[in-house]
């Protein structure tokens, strides 16, 4: 027997049954070591006439976690996955999976080989190849829905969300939800089954597709919605034609069928985008300071500031289990923070997400007061006040004041200097930048802006918050904007160059849409309001480059108070407080006349010009901010922009992209543009240096490991 596969899939014999343990730390991950382990344990028990029964568990915490993550990219080692699960499935003893924890990927497809399924309380079962641009590629798009029916399995399979036991016994996916240990309750139900007689029981024979019109009628139902949710998306439609196959095939045409599509999807761009952003995505969540300090204790949080972003944040740390102390100027403003909080658990009450009592356990860890005192014993504090720096530094003071000492004191400044506001108090070893996008409940990324003074656990601390909140961390350097916003500002005025030179805003954002993003900059603007950009450009105004193009269009609209979804117009009306905005044929005249006011005369743009001058002025800006160390990899730009700004997943993030298109082609296009505008249009030495060295931002992504 082969020595790694004896390691990782260990057999012990209990009277007649034989159970077979995988044990593949961390996860129990289906490599070639357990593949073959689990194949032999099989052929061994066919042969064996003194096993009647196996039983498959996991040792540790999980069942199997799926693939192999290691084995990505690489040639396949037989024997491959599918064959593993139709050899468990032929076997002619009993076979009974003893789920608990993690049965995801793989792991599934390998208990829905088995005869009989069972669950402990602990077990998640899932099969999300979606998210990698996959679909189940071992019998899981045949099997589940012979098991489960068609519009359980697709939901599964389309939405790669995690079943709990209890779901799953009622789905059908087990047989039922026992207590105890898995092996034991595993083994005592084989020994259940034999006595009764049951037989040997194969899921690729399961009835749940009998009634054919109403899976036919299922599956179509999936197709439409699918094809209406997963704009631009390869794997989501490719696992309903799979689907489909099981109902129209029989088992082996339906496996074949699987097989090709998973090889189509294997070879879909979209794959590597995906793989990518979850590749990056572990890696954003290590920084050097973590690696080196261990993060503060932190059980109770401060939050300054109950408008739209502070409330967001005291959601995000309530829902994470921590008590939060919300600080306002007056009893009134502090009243609205309230509500702000308590609006967030009233919808999830009222969608039936949440019983009453669960929203008043929850409120009853949010306390508000007017006084700072009342952070004395927080152990970090986020100040979430108005974008001036004045009122940061004056909040800042206070603190110093008030808190305890170790306290981390966290500013979610979206573009001001955190070293200055360090600075101005005498413990600036103790601040941090939080930058949390809005709203802050609901968006994954959270920016941790790290300043000169700050020590290295503030950092490490930083970072297991994000983990306990459930967010995307980026590590980023102080600058104006940091990662996201300072590549937002580029990229911005990229597009309001092509506005004024001759492209609609409504063409800009459609040309957006059909790239991947769910919004167009426009779009995005009069949700988020037209005036935070319109402060942020009379910040500026002292300081811009008087030589610099400077397009006046969204300034009209700001004068006259139209910032968007807020007040009813922007670039888009907004009627009756729709959320959907129509064209405007008043903000066509302005912008015309802001065309003749600049001596513009109007050109036709391509949506592929749009497309193509947009990314490349945000992976110019992008490769400008790794070549500052204001992020440490091109992996922190596209995690930023994926989790942060829309940026289709499935392109992997800006810079991804770029090495997808090729960097040459980037740099010819940014030349080109510099005819018209050499100002605006300047290569990024990093980007300059990648093409002469015949390198791509990729091999950028190991350093700092």
């Amino acid at each position: 027997m082969n020595s790694g596969a004896a390691a990782q899939v260990v057999r012990e014999q209990h009277g007649d049954i034989l159970l077979v343990t995988i044990d593949n730390p961390p996860v129990n991950a289906l490599g070639v070591d357990v593949r073959r382990g689990l194949m032999e344990a099989i052929d061994a028990a066919d042969g064996d006439a003194s096993v009647k029964a196996i039983v498959l568990a996991g040792a540790g915490r999980n069942f199997l976690g799926g693939a192999d993550i290691r084995e990505f990219g690489k040639p396949p080692l037989p024997p491959a996955l599918p064959d593993v699960c139709n050899r468990i499935e032929a076997s002619n003893k009993l076979v009974v999976a003893a789920i608990h924890g993690a049965a995801l990927g793989g792991g599934l497809e390998i208990a829905l080989s088995a005869h009989y399924r069972i669950a402990l309380p602990s077990a998640k079962l899932g099969l999300p190849e979606v998210a990698l641009g996959l679909l189940p590629g071992a019998g899981g798009t045949q099997r589940t829905p012979r098991l489960i029916g068609a519009q359980a399995a697709l939901d599964l399979m389309l939405s790669g969300r995690h079943a709990s036991a209890a779901e799953a016994a009622k789905l059908g996916l087990v047989d039922r939800v026992a207590q105890g240990e898995d092996a034991a309750a595993g083994i005592a139900y084989a020994r259940e089954l034999l006595a009764s007689g049951a037989p040997v029981r194969r899921t690729s024979e399961a009835q749940a597709l009998a009634n054919r019109e109403e899976q036919r009628a299922a599956i179509e139902a999936a197709r439409v919605e699918t094809a209406k949710k997963s704009r631009g998306l390869f794997s989501p439609l490719k696992i309903v034609d799979a689907v489909q196959g099981a109902l129209d095939l029989g088992f082996d045409e339906g496996l074949a069928l699987e097989r090709k599509l998973f090889l189509e999807c294997l070879d879909s761009p979209q794959r590597a985008g995906l793989v990518h952003a979850f590749f990056a995505e572990r890696e954003t969540a290590k920084s050097p300071e973590t690696r080196e300090a261990k993060p503060r204790a932190v059980a109770s949080v401060g939050i300054v500031g109950g408008g739209t972003m502070g409330a967001g944040i005291a959601v995000a740390a309530l829902d994470a289990g921590l008590p939060v102390t919300m600080i306002e100027r007056d009893e009134e403003a502090l009243a609205r923070g309230r509500k702000n909080v308590e609006k967030v658990y009233d919808g999830q009450v009222k969608k039936g997400r949440m019983t009453e009592d669960a929203k008043a356990a929850v409120m009853a860890r949010w306390n508000g007061s007017t006084q700072y005192d009342a952070l004395s014993q927080v152990d970090l504090v986020i100040e979430a006040v108005f974008e001036d720096m004045g009122v940061k530094k004056a909040v800042f003071a206070e603190l110093d004041r008030v808190c305890k000492p170790g306290a981390v004191l966290a500013t979610n400044t979206s573009y001001l200097d955190i070293d200055g506001i360090a600075a101005s108090i005498s413990r600036p070893q103790d601040v941090i930048g939080l930058h949390f996008f809005s709203p802050a409940n609901i968006m994954k990324l959270l920016e941790i802006v790290v300043p000169a003074k700050v020590s290295s656990d503030v950092v490490a601390t930083a970072f297991e918050l994000a983990k306990k909140l459930k967010k995307t961390p980026v590590r980023a350097g102080v600058c104006d904007g940091f990662i996201g916003n300072r590549i937002l500002a580029v990229y911005g005025q990229a597009a309001h160059h092509m506005m004024e030179d001759g492209a609609s805003p409504y063409q800009i954002d459609k040309a957006l849409r059909d790239f991947g993003y769910p919004m167009g900059p426009f779009q995005v603007s009069d949700l988020a309001g037209g005036d935070i950009g319109w402060a942020t450009r009379k910040r500026r105004a002292a300081t811009r480059d008087p030589k610099a193009r400077y397009v006046q269009i969204a300034d009209r609209l700001c004068e006259r108070g139209w910032f968007g979804q807020k007040t009813g117009r922007g670039y888009y009306l907004y009627p009756e407080g729709a959320r959907v905005g129509t064209p405007d044929p008043e903000v066509e005249a302005i912008i015309e006349a802001e065309r003749q006011r600049a001596g513009i005369t109007p050109r036709s743009f391509t949506d592929e010009e749009i497309v193509r001058r947009y990314l490349a002025a945000m992976i110019n800006e992008g490769a400008n901010v790794v070549h500052q160390k204001i992020a440490l990899r091109p992996l922190d730009v596209d995690v930023t922009f994926v989790h942060g700004y829309g940026f289709p997943r499935y392109r992997g993030g800006p810079m991804k992209y770029a090495d997808s298109v090729g960097l040459p082609k980037i740099l010819a296009d940014i030349q080109e543009f510099a005819k018209e505008d050499p100002l605006f249009w300047q290569p990024s030495p990093l980007l300059v240096e990648l093409v002469e060295k015949g390198q791509d931002f990729g091999s950028l992504n190991q350093l700092g490991k």
